[in-house]
């Protein structure tokens, strides 16, 4: 509740907004966004205008605007209380630079960017996704499972993940590298609901009516990165297609065992780093045959990840260039229109 006369405290209004003290305070010290009224000049007191402002601040930085253009735009705004713009589709109370996706489907190469700095090496990349890494470099979940949530419904699966989802997650992999260790509680809150919005978007797709062979997807053994074979189970499972997951480093014996039990028509094999990669396990696989005799088949093998550039292909692997490729690739064994999806 407000005091009509004295407005409430920055600690307050952090609450109410879902951010940190500090934040706040650094918006109004750097941009100019802070109560009108200072009252003694040492404790800021927020009113309900103020408060109103702010919200605009968290809006616009949701939507992926840069902090600077979105404070300019706050400070005309109020001058002009009218034309404050309203978007119900991002609720005021929405966790600040979270990424909002309500703009309408832009084709890849038509993604909106931005260069401004958040805190992480991001580069050149679209605002959702300079958003969704401020969003979770603040520890905000639900904004961080709502925007993901809403890429995923505006752009699909794959420019999701190739555009927004994977770049923030290298990002994010490469802060903590560079920083001792500091931000690992980042990637982790990142990882868990990028997975969660992955496994939801496999969850909801409609079940396999292939009678065909599956796909088996595992990490090589020592590989524990596991969202991008998750991705690639999401958009398999978006095209009806049968699929075996058997996740984070699958011994060398299991995965023999898997292939031979489930004759898969085709083995994703996902390696993180060079130091991961088994190129005598991926042949091995290969070589694998299956069937009854006079009808033995082999699996395709899917080399997906850098941790297998360098060798040439051995015959029956294929290296894919990223999600969208692999999908194709796959998606042709089973006769299925490559870019479905």
């Amino acid at each position: 509740m407000y005091d009509s006369d004295h407005g409430i405290t920055t600690g307050a209004v952090a609450r109410r907004l879902g951010v940190s003290p500090t934040t706040v305070r650094s918006w109004d010290r750097r941009y100019g966004i802070g109560p009108l009224d200072r009252g003694d000049g040492r404790h800021r007191r927020w009113t309900p205008a103020d408060v109103a402002m702010l919200e605009e601040m968290c809006r616009l930085t949701a939507s992926g605007v840069p902090p600077a253009e979105a404070a300019r735009t706050v400070r005309r705004v109020r001058a002009s209380p009218d034309s404050l713009p309203v978007n119900p589709g991002v609720p005021a109370s929405a966790a600040p630079d979270a990424p909002s996706v309500g703009a309408g489907p832009e084709p890849p190469s038509a993604a909106r960017r931005s260069g401004a700095g958040s805190g992480l090496p991001l580069g050149d990349v679209r605002q959702e996704c300079r958003g969704l890494a401020r969003a979770a470099m603040r520890l905000d979940a639900p904004a961080v499972e709502e925007l993901l949530r809403a890429a995923l419904a505006e752009y699909g699966l794959v420019t999701s993940w190739e555009e927004i989802m994977a770049p923030t997650l290298h990002a994010v992999g490469k802060k903590w590298e560079s920083s001792d260790d500091r931000y690992v509680e980042v990637e982790h809150l990142l990882s868990w609901h990028v997975s969660t919005a992955l496994r939801r978007t496999a969850a909801a797709a409609p079940a396999a009516t292939s009678q065909a062979p599956p796909v088996v997807l595992a990490c090589v053994p020592s590989e524990q990165h596991t969202l991008p074979l998750e991705a690639l189970a999401a958009g398999l499972a978006e095209r009806g297609l049968p699929l075996r997951m058997f996740g984070a480093s699958v011994p060398a014996e299991a995965l023999d065992a898997a292939v031979r039990r489930s004759g898969p028509v085709a083995v994703a094999l996902w390696s993180q780093a060079r130091s991961t990669a088994n190129h005598a396990l991926a042949l091995h696989v290969a070589r694998t045959a299956f069937g009854v005799r006079g009808a033995r088949s082999a699996p395709l093998v899917v080399l997906a990840g850098p941790g297998w550039r360098g060798p040439a292909l051995a015959p029956g692997t294929v290296r894919p260039a990223g999600l969208r490729e692999a999908l194709a690739v796959i998606s042709r064994l089973y006769g299925e229109d490559a870019g479905a999806g």
